[in-house]
């Protein structure tokens, strides 16, 4: 027993030397993309950047938002990996979204992992579903049936058939994979759901819930649901970490004891400019001061100091 706890104290010590940090903080981008089935299937509408501190055992999240302009590439930063995967020259996909985020945020970013959302959904119906605190009610009549995004409806000029409504009613709420992946990716829901500050809120919470099941004891006590649960991970994550990195990584999700701040842009920061040919005449945010993003990189490092 002895010599296992020295083998594995060892291990550790060996892992802790080989992943990437900056200041004892290791910095991992978040990616989710819609994947096979969906339209734009290599977009990651969910950009996020979790900054972990190895001394203090505390994770940030901060949600990146996904409508940000690349002046570089003519395109918004949901679109990097993408472009990464098209382009050679640009190093893959994981690698060009680092890239661009990192131009953003001002600090390095050490690891990325991109999931799909069906793996996303996989996930949460292999742990038996999450609970969420459901923060505002709110209904979207304009939800897009996967399937159905060509379908001509009858000849029908509205399309009715391409969408159904969704409804989620303020409390907390046990959600299925299924349920979840409606939450997160409502794009018109009302009562001031229909932002992406508000989707950015929602994806945190269910990330955060997942966090949570996996964490608790009914899980990490139950080999059967683990397997299922690593069984789904393995298949669906693209990610450029070791495996050195991965159990260190793990270990301090372990060791958080929710020790988690979430945070969102502040919209100050950021503006929406009318859209133009400057923009493609797409709906874009840029920083207040054109192509300057030391604001937004100064609240990123006080908020991680």
């Amino acid at each position: 027993m002895v010599a296992l706890y020295i083998f594995a104290a060892v291990f550790i010590k060996r892992a802790e030397s080989k992943i990437k940090s900056q200041d004892g903080r290791v910095n991992v981008l978040i990616l989710g993309k819609g994947g096979l089935g969906h339209a734009g299937a290599d977009l990651t509408d969910t950009m996020m950047l979790a900054s972990v501190s190895l001394a203090k055992h505390s994770v940030n999240l901060i949600s990146i938002p996904r409508d940000i302009w690349i002046p570089e590439i003519r395109a918004k930063v949901n679109s990097a990996y993408y472009w990464g995967k098209e382009k050679p020259e640009f190093g893959g996909g994981l690698s060009f979204a680092k890239k661009n985020v990192e131009a953003i945020v001002g600090i390095p970013v050490n690891y990325a992992l991109v999931l799909d959302f069906s793996s996303f959904k996989g996930i949460i119906d292999a742990l038996g579903g999450v609970e969420i605190d459901v923060a505002n009610s709110f209904t979207d009549n304009l939800y897009p049936i996967e399937g159905r995004e060509e379908d001509t409806c009858g000849g029908d000029k509205e399309f009715k058939c391409r969408y159904e409504t969704i409804y989620f009613e303020k409390g907390v709420s046990y959600m299925d994979g299924t349920t979840a992946l409606k939450y997160v990716r409502s794009r018109n829901g009302d009562n001031d759901e229909n932002t992406d500050i508000a989707r950015e809120a929602r994806q945190q919470k269910v990330i955060s819930a997942i966090k949570s099941k996996i964490l608790s004891k009914g899980t990490l006590l139950n080999p059967f649901k683990l397997y299922k649960v690593w069984k789904v991970v393995r298949s669906s994550i693209e990610t450029d970490m070791d495996f050195f990195s991965m159990i260190v990584l793990g270990r301090e999700m372990l060791n958080v004891d929710g020790n988690i701040q979430s945070s969102a842009i502040p919209e100050g920061l950021l503006i929406n400019p009318p859209e133009s040919q400057k923009y493609d005449y797409q709906y874009v945010f840029t920083p207040k001061v054109a192509g300057n993003w030391g604001e937004f990189q100064n609240w990123i490092k006080d908020l991680i100091k």
